[in-house]
Parts: C-alpha cells; sequence; structure tokens
C-alpha cells in the first residue's frame, strides 16, 4: 500500500476509471455480437436496427479513449463487412 496521500487517490482513481473501462468495453462487446447473431440469423430489419447503434458504442468507446482508434475502425469496418454480404 503507498504511503504517499496523492499516491492513495490515484489508486481509488485508476481503480474507478479501470471499472468504467471494463464497462464500457463489455458494452461494445454485447453490441457487436447481438448484431453479428443477427447477420447469422439473416434477419435484414434486426441488422438495420441493431449496426447503428453498435458503431454508436464503437464510436463512443474510441473517442473516450477505451479502445484505440484503428481497433474502432477495424470493428467497424468488420461488422458493416458482414451486413454488407446479407444484402
Amino acid at each position: 500500500m503507498a504511503n504517499i496521500k496523492s499516491q492513495k487517490k490515484r489508486i481509488v482513481t485508476n481503480e474507478r476509471n479501470r471499472q468504467r473501462n471494463v464497462a464500457v468495453k463489455s458494452r461494445v462487446k454485447t453490441y457487436i455480437k447481438s448484431t453479428l447473431l443477427a447477420i447469422e440469423a439473416k434477419d435484414a430489419a434486426k441488422v438495420n436496427e441493431l449496426l447503428p447503434q453498435a458503431l454508436g458504442e464503437i464510436d463512443r468507446a474510441a473517442s473516450k479513449g477505451i479502445i484505440h482508434p484503428h481497433s474502432a475502425a477495424r470493428k467497424k469496418s468488420h461488422l458493416q463487412h458482414r451486413a454488407a454480404g446479407l444484402k
């Protein structure tokens, strides 16, 4: 355990940020998974509903610095490519 007051504060801050990052990453994964399941089920109406939501969550995570922008672009490209194959 740290002895310095500012380091004790950093430990609390880091844990709070880690919890937030885990929650955002989990939400992104959930949206991606639900979109991919809709694509595999060939449910075009559901894909049209879920794809913009998934892309928005990915963009939001990238803008907050939780995932790297290149990683976000790769995930979005993968989803859009799979969705285009459905049509």
